[in-house]
């Protein structure tokens, strides 16, 4: 009943930008949070960034400073602004959302994964 679907990853070089989307589709009725989260081959999923319904955000230590998460509810959309890449930013980048369904029913959904690589 409800689809997110990210795109904007890609292959940069270090200290380069790139930005990502995550578009919600669906039975929606309103959406409380939203995140990023990344996996990194070999590790466990860690949130990145997160932002709540009234706009306050939270960041990673590893990314504040370089990464803005934020979001368009217009568009039911989440957007993660990446500059100064590094290496270690390389891995799979998972959108997340909080979702109340039009039946009043809250859930958690999340994207498909987007891969993110940053060469040296």
């Amino acid at each position: 009943q409800v689809q997110l679907v990210e795109s904007g990853g890609g292959l940069v070089q270090a200290g380069g930008s790139l930005r990502l989307s995550c578009e919600a589709s669906g039975n929606i009725f309103s959406i409380n949070g939203m995140g990023w989260y990344r996996q990194a081959p070999g590790k466990q999923r860690e949130l990145v960034a997160t932002i709540s319904s009234g706009g306050n955000t939270n960041y990673a230590d590893s990314v504040k400073g370089r990464f803005t998460i934020s979001r368009d509810d217009a568009k039911n959309t989440v957007y993660l602004q990446m500059n100064s890449l590094k290496p270690d930013d390389t891995a799979v980048y998972y959108c997340y959302m909080g979702i109340i369904i039009r039946s009043r029913l809250p859930g958690d959904y999340w994207g498909q994964g987007t891969q993110v690589t940053v060469s040296s």
